[in-house]
């Protein structure tokens, strides 16, 4: 008779995502990863052929998370990309592992910064537009112009260069695209 499976697949992969939320993926290897999950490596490579293996759905977990964080952010500003700034800038700060994964990360496992941020929530073609409902004449142009300061932003904030308040963020976005309108 088969001995009981006592660790799921499920139950490594969120192991493996605590680990890395808290440490970074690069300190997860399976033994770390065992003492985490409770078990041995045995069940690790049960369930997946190798650490990349493992890494990739690691990844589209992250890509998950930040999806999901993403579209819980409070919308609050009615210029375009204010709010994408404003989410992306704080998730660097609240969960700065898991943006080196995602944003920083030489392997992003065969997706773009564009293939993230825009993924199933369509958020850079919906700001895109936004920017053109609100007169922008080359919003694709706006859209690459406040992307370089959000995420140059969002890269100070792990760094501890920026420290600016919500408030203040948000009027330096609105600031930045009213001065990008006249580029």
């Amino acid at each position: 008779m088969a001995r009981k499976e006592t660790i799921t697949k499920e139950e490594i992969l969120n192991a493996a995502f605590q680990m890395t939320r808290q440490d970074g993926f690069s300190q997860v290897s399976a033994r770390t990863l065992a003492a985490k999950a409770g078990c041995s490596t045995q069940p690790i490579f049960r369930v997946y052929r190798n650490m990349e293996e493992l890494g990739d759905d690691l990844y589209n977990k992250a890509i998950v998370f930040f999806r999901d964080y993403y579209m819980g952010f409070p919308k609050t500003s009615d210029t375009p990309f204010v709010n994408m700034g404003l989410a992306y800038i704080r998730f660097a700060q609240d969960e700065q592992k898991l943006f080196k994964l995602l944003f920083m990360d030489e392997n992003r496992h065969g997706k773009s910064l564009y293939d993230i941020l825009n993924g199933e929530t369509g958020a850079v073609v919906r700001e895109i537009n936004n920017a053109k409902v609100h007169g922008c004449k080359d919003p694709g142009g706006m859209f690459m112009r406040m992307w370089i300061f959000i995420h140059g932003s969002a890269c100070m904030s792990l760094t501890g260069d920026y420290d600016l308040q919500e408030e203040d963020t948000i009027k330096l976005l609105e600031e930045s695209y009213q001065a990008f309108l006249n580029v």
